[in-house]
């Protein structure tokens, strides 16, 4: 791994907030002559060539693209994105390339990846040189022919990072794509340390439910023997929660006792908010003046890059909550959205550390989650967020999402393992049986077994007729956390994530370069969901240097393309030599 710099980068980067940043220089082969960086007046702009068969992954939580080579990408914090332009809750300015390399820009800004575009070789009065085909395709004398998609002769990489007059770029070599992420999550250092209960099941109740019937679902689990450690509670436990008080409601007369009652049963608790503070919130008049000149939902936005706004929203936490029993917690609205009512605060925003409203969207998400990960001191946790980005493996915090097509969920999790995050394909909601069980499937096979009953005034699968196969889904889920908590100790060890795409661990196998709906799961584990909604069968490819073996059954399945056809859920086993 070797750091290059290119002008004058910016004070407020990713890097300069990561508590277990490790850069360690070594050798590499990759030359510095590549690299061709300018300042223009939007920012500055570094080009590089690429391979004619280069294949890139990563740039973060993308959920409707798998690979990027000829398209471009803006690094835009932006939920709910629609189409395949680079837009997540959590983007990420890191890509892995198939020919033994991967990029690190140490950049808060939005920046835009072109990732394959041709140079004019006549720009600014060079001689003709004829360079081949420009184009594919000949004369368009059809309607599809003229509008039909055409790859370019696309040998080069165009990065514009808006408004910084300089950036650190950090190359990192290795043998396959694992190998180089995994140096990349060491970087920011390693995977999170979490507790084998936070693999379980996590239960969201109904936002609408009181504490008693909270207690009562607690005691469902129980009584049915159905694998359940932590539950997990919706707006509705707040007095005020658009924006947030932080403070229980009525439907909570004696918090202490409903936490009590289900700790005494062996539940954990974790709690939906976000940062949004409400003027009713007891600490408003502390953190106000270390908010951005922006309010959201009629609350403050602390500028937690700012210590004293940590310390007060950490302190109120632990002294409130954590102290209380809670040792989870689900931050929402950390990210902005363009497509859902244009909520957050703007671009142009300003806050006391220095920040703007871009680096501030940017690293919003990981700086809240550095403020939690203060409020609870030395307990371990896994909770949920809705915003991170660059250098964020060491924190025990999966990624969710409003967006709910189940193969937009599939791919999250195929693309999650390539850029330090996690993502949970969670359940919300279904409209069928088949439905339930088909999200329930990938759910279990994820880093977070979540299922987020908010909007059901019931239990899901009990109301979609399908509770004997959700227990037996659940036991799998049991059986599999010795295995994960391995793969995670594994993940904070060396960096090796928990879930990979199949080109991570057979980079050099052609056939896994577009397999976005089959994944890795821990060490020796590949499985291969079935999407809700596309009947009970589909092809699934098993990598044809190993042999491989039915999970369930333990029959040998052999390797290369196969066709299924089943209820379950398609997993297999690497078979050891």
């Amino acid at each position: 791994m070797k750091k290059f710099t290119f002008g004058t980068p910016e004070t407020f980067v990713p890097s300069a907030f990561c508590d277990g940043f490790d850069y360690r220089e070594s050798e590499i082969r990759y030359p510095a002559s590549n690299f061709v960086f300018r300042e223009i007046a939007s920012g500055c702009v570094l080009e590089f060539p690429i391979e004619d068969d280069c294949q890139i992954f990563g740039f973060g939580l993308q959920l409707k693209q798998f690979s990027h080579r000829g398209h471009k990408l803006k690094m835009d914090v932006n939920a709910d994105p629609v189409t395949a332009n680079g837009e997540s809750h959590a983007p990420v300015p890191f890509f892995v390339t198939n020919k033994g390399y991967g990029m690190y820009f140490d950049t808060a800004r939005y920046a835009e990846f072109y990732c394959g575009k041709q140079k004019n070789p006549y720009f600014g009065g060079a001689d003709p040189v004829k360079e081949g085909p420009v184009s594919e395709g000949g004369a368009a004398d059809s309607e599809s022919a003229l509008y039909a998609a055409r790859r370019e002769n696309a040998a080069w990489m165009s990065v514009r990072i808006p408004v910084a007059k300089g950036v650190d770029v950090y190359v990192i070599e290795g043998d396959g794509i694992t190998d180089i992420v995994s140096q990349y999550n060491m970087l920011s250092g390693g995977g999170p340390e979490v507790p084998e209960w936070g693999l379980g099941m996590l239960y969201r109740c109904y936002t609408g439910w009181d504490a008693e019937k909270i207690k009562s679902v607690a005691d469902y689990f129980r009584e049915n023997d159905i694998p359940c450690d932590i539950i997990g509670l919706e707006p509705g436990w707040h007095t005020h929660a658009y924006s947030c008080t932080y403070k229980w409601s009525s439907r909570y007369p004696d918090p202490d006792g409903f936490l009590t009652y289900l700790k005494d049963r062996g539940y954990h608790i974790n709690l939906w908010e976000h940062a949004f503070t409400h003027p009713d919130a007891d600490f408003f008049r502390e953190i106000a003046p270390y908010s951005g000149d922006w309010m959201v939902w009629g609350g403050v936005v602390p500028d937690f890059a700012v210590p004293e706004a940590r310390k007060i929203f950490a302190d109120y936490t632990r002294e409130n909550l954590v102290e209380h029993g809670v040792d989870g917690f689900k931050l929402d609205e950390c990210d902005s959205s363009d497509n859902t009512g244009g909520w957050s605060f703007p671009l142009s925003a300003e806050f006391p550390s220095g920040m703007d409203g871009m680096q501030y969207h940017s690293l919003f998400g990981t700086l809240y989650v550095k403020t939690i990960m203060d409020a609870l001191g030395d307990r371990p946790t896994l909770g949920e967020v809705r915003q991170m980005g660059a250098l964020a493996a060491s924190y025990p915090f999966v990624l969710y999402s409003d967006l709910y097509d189940h193969r937009d969920f599939i791919r999250g999790v195929v693309n999650s393992g390539f850029s330090g995050i996690l993502w949970a394909p969670e359940f919300r909601s279904a409209h069928s049986r088949e439905e339930c069980i088909r999200r329930m499937q990938a759910v279990v096979f994820s880093v977070q077994c979540l299922v987020n009953a908010w909007n059901y005034d019931g239990i899901p699968w009990v109301i979609h007729e399908c509770e004997e196969e959700v227990k037996d889904l659940l036991r799998v889920r049991a059986g599999l956390i010795p295995m994960l908590k391995e793969a995670f100790d594994e993940y904070h060890r060396t960096g090796k994530p928990p879930v990979r795409a199949l080109v991570m661990d057979y980079t050099d196998d052609p056939e896994t370069y577009n397999i976005d709906n089959e994944y890795l799961f821990c060490a020796d584990l590949l499985v291969a969901p079935i999407a809700a909604g596309t009947g009970d069968e589909r092809d699934v490819y098993l990598p044809v240097s190993d042999e491989w073996e039915d999970y369930f059954t333990g029959e040998a399945v052999g390797n290369g393309k196969i066709h299924v056809k089943t209820e379950g859920i398609p997993v297999y086993r690497k078979v050891k030599r």
